[in-house]
């Protein structure tokens, strides 16, 4: 949002008008139907004044906030000391005149009783079709025609009451302010005063006041108005003029506006200019939004807090118990309660915590210690029960592959030896008959082939006599070959497995490879398996599938594949993990410690 702001008009306003004339100014209504709004504010103080200051920030911001299309935001400023002149005030609005005669501006903004009066006097030749949004300390004599705005009365008297009851022993208020529109007010709202004395400290140079002030008799306070230019005709800046009184003032300072806060004064009932400038702003967003000026009621209401700085009470000792109640009290610096008020709770309450505790734990002493004996009890019969219950497990284990190679023998010696000379006879027969009938031979021939093959992987699976012959990895090789049958690519690696091993962890390990990889095949879809046996400090097995996976959570106890893998490591003194979530595939994962896996004189007789 473009936003032009202009300085104060000064000596040679004149000559700066017609350079600006002669320039030329792009004119920011230009010709589009829909530009952006124009707003022109008029203040009657200095450029760096904190009226102004405060004033542009707010209302830049409120229109930022409340208009769509943004607008182009113009300030202008004069010499409020110097407005009385005729020929000033014809200068400036001659500048104004050329300075915007291709403006046309939606508001114009006065932010003070002399901006207002000037408008007025200069509507038809200036702002002949802008509505304008005022803020005043008075009522204007007549309304301006389409026009809203604020008035506040100048409150003055207020910080008087304050002051009162901070200093109950108060005799003299010093009030210092130059010779103007302020001291007149000052001087009308004081005039009936009684409870103490007021003198006004107007129109003395600088070393003057500064001197007298280092010297107030006790009992007195100090009341900064507003200082432009002292008596020996030097300009200031009011806010780092009273920064210079309270340094050397001997009394306490208050003022009228929430700007000299921080400045050193103790406080007072303080005019909030931000307040102020929001609420001409929202005048001025409700006409630049279409309403009619003229239809918005004037506003009044009461701008003033009372406030005080904490630290200029501890300053001049003043007791906060005299602080009335309802004024804000600003700068205040922690207690070490208020610092340290999380701490020192917490400090307390984890002491009668602690008590407690100590209290709770001496009274169950006596019953802790009879657990104690209860539960070494228990523990050596959990630890005899856990003992039996793994040994019934290993011995089951064993049980089951006795039973596995007994049925494997049955079907290779057995039936498998039947099968054979059944296809013997087949063949024989075959060799007899003709026709239909050797067709039909051929047949049944084939059926018994067929037969004494599924005959044969079912004993092999059953009890693969290759884990005592050519050992582990050999046999795991083997598997390998064989389910690869299936369509699932299987990988197999290996590494510094010993050549021999153990006949319980040779059956294990074998067994918990078959029974992932069958279930990577029947159960999870899977399109690739990868089997990984290394050896080392321990003995390392790893099976892993991309399938489908599962919740091994929900499927614990549902099916005995599982609980048979852990039980078959956990007989041999291993641990057993198994990862996975669904659409993540499986990970087995067996580590068996390295005496599992050392040969013995034994073993090595077995395999």
């Amino acid at each position: 949002m473009p936003i032009f702001i202009h300085r104060p008009i000064g000596r040679r306003l004149l000559v700066l008008a017609a350079l600006i004339s002669i320039a030329g100014v792009v004119p920011a209504a230009a010709q589009a139907p829909d530009r952006q709004k124009q707003v022109l504010v008029l203040y009657s103080t200095r450029r760096d004044s904190q009226i102004v200051v405060v004033a542009d920030r707010e209302l830049q911001r409120l229109f930022a906030r409340d208009i769509p299309n943004g607008v182009d935001y113009y300030s202008e400023h004069f010499d409020q000391a110097r407005f009385m002149h005729a020929d000033y005030e014809a200068a400036f609005r001659d500048s104004l005149r050329l300075r915007y005669q291709l403006q046309r501006f939606d508001v114009v903004i006065a932010i003070g009783s002399i901006p207002l009066e000037f408008i007025e006097r200069n509507r038809t030749a200036l702002f002949k079709d802008s509505a304008v949004v005022f803020f005043a300390d008075h009522s204007p004599p007549r309304r301006i025609a389409n026009s809203t705005g604020l008035i506040v009365p100048l409150d003055l008297r207020s910080s008087l009451s304050l002051a009162a009851a901070l200093q109950p022993d108060l005799q003299t208020v010093y009030v210092i302010t130059d010779t103007g529109v302020f001291e007149k007010d000052a001087r009308s709202q004081f005039s009936s005063e009684s409870r103490f004395a007021v003198t006004f400290l107007s129109g003395l140079p600088t070393k003057d006041l500064e001197a007298r002030l280092a010297t107030l008799p006790g009992r007195s306070a100090v009341y900064y108005i507003n200082v432009n230019r002292d008596g020996a005709d030097q300009n200031f800046r009011p806010l780092d003029y009273l920064d210079r009184l309270t340094a050397v003032a001997n009394a306490p300072v208050y003022s009228w506006v929430d700007s000299a806060m921080e400045h050193g004064v103790l406080g007072g009932s303080l005019k909030d200019q931000a307040v102020e400038a929001r609420t001409v702003g929202e005048l001025a967003v409700r006409v630049l939004r279409g309403e009619p000026a003229d239809s918005i009621p004037v506003a009044s209401l009461d701008l003033n807090v009372n406030q005080v700085d904490w630290r200029q009470l501890r300053r001049w000792g003043i007791s906060e118990a005299r602080v009335p109640a309802g004024t804000t009290i600003k700068f205040r610096e922690p207690s070490p309660w208020d610092r340290y008020k999380i701490y020192i709770l917490g400090a307390v309450a984890a002491l009668f915590a602690q008590t407690a505790l100590i209290a709770g734990l001496i009274a169950q002493r006596a019953r802790r210690r009879q657990a104690e004996e209860q539960v070494r009890g228990s523990e050596i019969a959990l630890r005899t029960s856990y003992e039996r219950i793994r040994d019934l497990g290993a011995r089951l284990l064993k049980a089951q592959e006795g039973e596995r190679a007994r049925i494997a023998r049955e079907l290779h010696d057995d039936l498998g030896q039947q099968v054979a000379l059944l296809e013997i006879d087949l063949e024989l027969m075959g060799r007899v008959v003709h026709g239909e009938t050797r067709s039909m031979v051929d047949d049944v021939l084939l059926r018994a082939h067929r037969i004494g093959h599924s005959m044969h992987d079912l004993s092999h699976r059953l009890h693969p006599a290759k884990l005592r012959l050519i050992g582990l990895v050999a046999a795991l090789q083997s598997l390998r070959q064989e389910l690869s049958q299936s369509g699932v690519t299987i990988t197999f690696h290996h590494a510094d497995v010993p050549a021999r091993l153990p006949v319980d962890l040779t059956v294990c390990l074998f067994r918990i490879v078959q029974e992932a990889l069958q279930n990577a095949i029947q159960h999870s879809g899977a399109r690739t398996a990868v089997v990984e046996l290394t050896g080392g400090t321990d003995l390392a097995l790893t099976v892993v599938d991309d399938g489908a996976g599962f919740d091994v959570d929900a499927a614990w106890g549902k099916g005995l594949g599982l609980i048979s893998m852990q039980e078959r490591v956990e007989a041999i003194g291993g641990t057993f993990a198994i990862r996975s979530m669904p659409g993540s595939g499986t990970r087995v994962e067996v580590t068996v410690p390295s005496l599992a896996a050392q040969p013995t004189e034994s073993a090595s007789m077995m395999q």
